[in-house]
């Protein structure tokens, strides 16, 4: 499988994000150039240019925009999402009220692991999602930092509750608790309420699966 190159010729209408309008000419459509790079240059290309990125290059026709991708990236980006989606093992850092609601969640009434969605037994370096359940102080933010340090890529972060949201109860009484994991990480999914009910946090894991599947391989 060969990366091939995709070159985007000006003159156009500018707009979107790599400055033309695809889906309203068809003139446009097929001035676009495909060539297929040498074997022999596949791993320079790769090193220089990267996959999937676009470059702006100044020609003596003017600028044009291109971009390398493999053959079929699309279909190996959705085999390697769909499987990711499919094993989510979980690690969660429990902290109030939310656990109960959490447990619930793995009850056969709702059996998550039809969806991929695992019991929380592994460890950190084998787990790829870290659920947040209640409130986190200005201690608790460090070492929740150290669990999502310690976890491989790809991974994601839920947010479970008001608490870890936003503070909660707590957001404007309490000196030590911070209002919302999302200053010390990247939160994917939040689930709100206080606590929020099974469903509403097995319906977050749907959410979940949807944007794994639909993301970018990293």
């Amino acid at each position: 499988m060969y990366p091939q190159t995709r070159t985007f010729f000006p003159g156009y209408i500018k707009t979107g994000i790599f400055g033309y309008r695809f889906a309203d000419s068809k003139n446009i459509v097929s001035m676009v150039e495909e060539n297929e790079v040498p074997p022999r240059k596949v791993d320079e290309t790769i090193a220089r240019y990267g996959v999937e990125k676009v470059h702006r290059v100044e020609t003596p026709r003017g600028v044009e925009y291109f971009l390398y991708r493999f053959r079929n990236f699309r279909l190996i980006r959705y085999l390697l999402n769909w499987g990711r989606m499919a094993s989510l093992f979980p690690a969660h850092i429990t902290t109030a009220c939310c656990s109960v609601e959490f447990a619930a969640t793995h009850s056969p009434r709702y059996d998550p692991e039809r969806f991929g969605w695992l019991p929380a037994t592994g460890s950190l370096r084998q787990s790829d999602v870290l659920v947040v359940e209640g409130t986190v102080t200005s201690k608790m933010a460090q070492r929740l930092r150290l669990v999502y340090d310690q976890m491989p890529e790809p991974k994601w972060v839920m947010a479970m509750g008001a608490c870890a949201i936003s503070g909660g109860l707590y957001a404007k009484d309490s000196y030590n608790v911070i209002q919302g994991i999302d200053d010390i990480l990247p939160v994917d999914v939040y689930v709100p309420g206080c606590p929020p009910n099974p469903s509403t946090f097995f319906q977050a894991i749907l959410l979940l699966r949807e944007k794994i599947l639909y993301g970018r391989v990293a």
